[in-house]
Order: structure tokens, then C-alpha cells, then sequence
């Protein structure tokens, strides 16, 4: 009997141990934990803030708040409770991350028809304020996330078009009226095919689909830390035709920058000609207009006597300089005069 008694204790007491141990747990810095009783989770009265939905959206994802519990232990729970442990670090994941499938891209239809691959990554991480979404909302919370990325992506890549090519587009439009018939300007020059449009736009687009996917907090509880969209690569024959493209289309814009500045530079020195021109004869004129002025004023104050007399001083220091003189006679003057 005794035997059989200490059987029992000691089974007693390994299960009793065991349910102990099994009992406690405890929570890493990077981990928060829900627990549930029966399935059930303890739910909070208190409302945190509401995420970033739409109307539509918050009608369709109204989820409680859970009590969650820190880092730290070790607790205790109930052996009909059970932990649901979550990494809140901030993770990676590639673009081409799909459970369901081994693909290396992803591939996307720009609005040329033209088919590219897209690579890179988005970081993420589990929002603390929204784990019942993630932890009871779905069965996979991060392939929908990854699955709403891309249709957000591809949708955008459809559409896509340089803000800076339709600004100049719409000025080109304005000024058509004025532009000549049969003329190419240098705006249609510079219009872009959507695969270079993408990749001069690579931050724009990282930009637009943080934007777009903040409503994954309240969808599934995870949170887009950035997204880092770093490849846009079109198929090789399609690579090859774009750099042809963009080699011919820089080779124009390097010919219309060298005619312009040559065309720039023969006006600048025609426009210095013509005032180097005007300075020479009005330097010319200026000493004709001196001496007319002079001479008029010697005639309004000395009369023609004065004015004749001050003609044949000036011809006084000619004489000097003279090789040889000649008179004729003058009918015009009394007196006779040299010339």
C-alpha cells in the first residue's frame, strides 16, 4: 500500500510541477503577449485612437483593444489560458515574398503597355495598438499586406506619369497658338516613356505607397515602416529599344542646346557690333556738331565779319603744314582768299 502511495505522490507531484512550470512565461523587450481564456481575450473599455480609414473602412474594421502585456515576467497564467507572443522589431520583407509561389519579381504593366519587374522591400513592424487584428483578424495577416502592396503598386505603376512632364505638357499646350506649324518643341522632346519616368521617380512612388498603406494598421495591424522600391527593370529587348531611345533623345537635346547657344552667341556679337557702330560715328559726328555749335554762336554774337575772321585764322596754322597752296579768286568775298 505504501508502494502504491508513493506512486500517486509522485505523479501528483510531477504534474503539479509541470503545470507550474508551464504556467509561467515571460515576454522579451522586442515581444508583447495577449493572453486568452478558452479562446476568449480580455478586452479593454478604453478606446486608443482610431487609425487611418475611411469611413467605408472603419464600418468594415472595427476592432476591440486587448489588454497586452509588456516585456518582463515571469507571469502566471491559467493551464486553460494560452499566450500569443508577437515580435514588435521592425522587420524586412522582399517584394517578391509570397507564400504560395517561388518568384524572384514582381511584375507590373506601365501605361505604355510595356511589362517590368519590380524589386525591393518594404519594412514593417506589428502595431502594439492594434494586435486583434493581427492576431484573431486573419489567418495570415502579412500575406494580405503584401497582397494589398502590390495591387496598390501595380495600380499605381498603371497610371503613372512624371509631374514634371505633364507641367510642361500644359505649358506646351498653352503656347501652341503661338508656336509655327510644322515646328517640334523642345517639350515633345521631352516627353518621357513611363519606365523612365518610374525610375527618375523612385522616391516619389516609395512616398505614394507609405501614403496609400497607413490604412494597414487598422486593417491588420501592421504597420509600413517605408517601403524601398530600388529596381524598375523591363525585359532586355525592351531595354535595349529604351536605351536607344534615350540615347537618340539625348543626342537631339545636345544638338538643340548647341544651336541655341551658337544661335544665342551670334546674336549677343551682332548686338555688339551694331553698338560698336553707333559709337564709332556718333564719335565721328560729335566733333562736326562742337564746331557747328561754335561757329553758330561766334556768328549770333560777332555778326559775319567776326565769324570770317575767325575762318582765316584757322586756315593761319594750315599754312605751316602745307606743301603747297593754290588761290583762286572767290567772287563771294570783297577781299581776296587762299585755298
Amino acid at each position: 500500500m505504501s508502494l502504491v502511495s508513493g506512486f500517486l505522490v509522485g505523479i501528483m507531484a510531477f504534474v503539479f510541477i509541470r503545470v507550474l512550470i508551464g504556467c509561467l512565461y515571460t515576454v522579451r523587450p522586442d515581444q508583447r503577449a495577449v493572453v486568452t481564456s478558452f479562446g476568449a481575450v480580455q478586452r479593454l473599455q478604453e478606446k486608443a485612437s482610431p487609425p487611418p480609414l475611411s469611413s467605408d473602412e472603419m464600418g468594415r474594421y472595427r476592432y476591440p483593444q486587448v489588454r497586452v502585456i509588456g516585456p518582463g515576467g515571469p507571469y502566471f497564467k491559467f493551464p486553460w489560458q494560452k499566450v500569443h507572443k508577437v515580435s514588435v522589431a521592425t522587420q524586412a520583407v522582399d517584394l517578391s515574398w509570397d507564400p504560395t509561389k517561388a518568384q524572384t519579381t514582381i511584375e507590373a504593366v506601365t501605361k505604355d503597355n510595356l511589362t517590368t519587374g519590380v524589386n525591393g522591400q518594404i519594412r514593417y513592424r506589428i502595431s502594439e495598438n492594434n494586435l486583434y487584428p493581427y492576431l484573431f483578424g486573419v489567418a495570415s495577416p502579412l500575406e494580405h499586406v503584401m497582397g494589398y502592396f502590390v495591387s496598390v503598386l501595380r495600380e499605381r505603376i498603371a497610371n503613372f506619369v512624371d509631374p514634371k512632364g505633364q507641367s510642361l505638357l500644359a505649358d506646351a499646350e498653352l503656347d501652341k497658338v503661338e508656336e509655327p506649324a510644322g515646328q517640334t518643341s523642345a517639350v515633345e522632346l521631352s516627353e518621357g516613356v513611363s519606365i523612365n519616368d518610374l525610375r527618375k521617380n523612385l522616391p516619389l512612388l516609395n512616398q505614394y505607397m507609405e501614403e496609400q498603406c497607413r490604412s494597414t494598421t487598422g486593417r491588420y495591424g501592421i504597420e509600413l515602416d517605408a517601403a524601398l522600391i530600388t529596381e524598375i527593370d523591363p525585359p532586355r529587348e525592351v531595354d535595349r529599344a529604351l536605351s536607344a531611345i534615350n540615347s537618340t533623345r539625348n543626342q537631339v537635346a545636345a544638338d538643340i542646346s548647341t544651336a541655341r547657344a551658337d544661335s544665342e552667341q551670334q546674336i549677343t556679337m551682332s548686338a555688339r557690333a551694331v553698338e560698336i557702330a553707333t559709337n564709332n560715328a556718333q564719335a565721328e559726328v560729335a566733333p562736326l556738331r562742337e564746331l557747328a555749335k561754335t561757329l553758330t554762336a561766334i556768328k549770333a554774337e560777332g555778326g559775319s565779319a567776326c565769324l570770317k575772321s575767325y575762318l582765316r585764322n584757322l586756315r593761319v596754322p594750315l599754312y605751316h603744314r602745307a606743301n603747297r597752296i593754290v588761290q583762286v579768286p572767290d567772287h563771294s568775298e570783297k577781299n581776296g582768299g587762299m585755298a
